[in-house]
């Protein structure tokens, strides 16, 4: 069914757009399936990194893609521009809910100010962030995770693994959301095996100094705790993952990936043998839901949040070497168990 909140627009909307969109720096991808001119329906706005980090940024898409195969709307995705502001965050989001589309989600804690203001301007457009829970508006979805629950299933299969007894963590930027990841991933390894030791470093302080978007940042990064004798690297840190990879795949040892499932991601093809399961995140079907909700006329709003028990989070089984490992699930499925029936409290932070 259309969406009852959606905004009539005029003939004129999509060169609007587009004028918009190139004032505040971004890029935008629309896509026509059938729908007409005024069908307009679910916009993302990427975090740092962009389309094509393989992780969190890729996800969305998808559940952009799925959203927009299923209801026969045009959507848009935007990508970030370096040195952006608060105000040219706003700005686009504002221009694409001045076009009509319904719902708008800012993907990444960064979106915080932008979605807040854009939201207090549009009432009767529904608004997402992924990864913020600040936001109080009946308008807008705070689209988060528990997070350090997958890592703490990650640092299971991390000291079940580890062969040297050290293991590694490289997050993308030193801020609370990446500190949910080091959290549950050490205490995964430790509850595991107290003897195996974990090397955590971060990247940046600031995104803005690339610590989610510099593969060369993460690889260097990687070699240094390869060098320090860790066998397993686990790396949450968006498109600087790929360069933890790689280093992982160029010494021989495992790496875990973040948010997606990165052993079947095309990009890193070369080097899925080396990743031994990925700690994901759905924000796929956290974008989509936002989407269908809107769809169906019951916009979702406050605190929307995945964890171990809804499917939301959890580790990937592509990798044959992970999955056919029957000790290794025995042992991420026991400590899966004790997490959803509160046995195990997972440490945030």
């Amino acid at each position: 069914m259309r969406r009852i909140s959606r905004i009539t627009v005029a003939g004129a909307a999509t060169a609007s757009l587009a004028l918009a969109l190139a004032a505040c720096g971004g890029t935008s991808t629309s896509s026509d399936s059938g729908g007409s001119e005024d069908d307009k329906g679910l916009a993302i706005a990427y975090d740092v990194g962009g389309r094509g980090d393989q992780s969190f940024n890729d996800a969305a898409f998808a559940g952009l893609e799925q959203a927009k195969k299923e209801f026969g709307y045009k959507t848009a995705d935007i990508e970030p521009t370096d040195g952006e502001t608060d105000a040219d965050k706003q700005q686009r989001l504002e221009s694409l809910a001045k076009q009509g589309y319904n719902p708008i989600v800012g993907v990444g804690y960064a979106y915080a100010a932008a979605v807040k203001g854009a939201a207090d301007k549009y009432p009767d457009t529904t608004f997402g962030i992924v990864d913020d829970a600040t936001i109080t508006a009946k308008n807008v979805a705070d689209l988060v995770f528990n997070e350090e629950q997958a890592s703490y299933l990650a640092g299971v299969a991390a000291a079940k693994s580890t062969r040297s007894d050290v293991v590694g963590f490289v997050g993308g930027v030193d801020i609370p959301l990446i500190h949910k990841f080091q959290a549950g991933f050490e205490q995964g390894v430790k509850d595991t095996d107290p003897k195996v030791e974990v090397l955590s470093q971060y990247l940046t302080q600031t995104a803005e100094e690339g610590g989610f978007s510099s593969p060369d940042k993460g690889r260097t990064a990687a070699e240094g705790q390869i060098e320090k004798k860790a066998d397993v690297v686990y790396a949450a840190a968006g498109l600087s993952g790929q360069g933890v990879i790689e280093a992982a795949a160029n010494h021989k040892v495992w790496a875990i990936g973040v948010d997606s499932d990165q052993y079947r991601q095309e990009a890193l093809a070369k080097y899925k043998d080396s990743i031994l399961t990925s700690a994901t995140k759905d924000v796929a079907k956290a974008v989509y839901n936002l989407a269908k909700s809107v769809e169906d006329g019951s916009p979702e709003t406050g605190i929307v949040k995945g964890d171990l028990k809804s499917g939301e989070v959890g580790l990937s089984e592509s990798n044959p070497a992970f999955a056919d490992d029957a000790e290794l699930q025995a042992a991420v499925k026991a400590a899966k168990d004790e997490i959803v029936s509160g046995g195990i409290k997972v440490r945030s932070s």
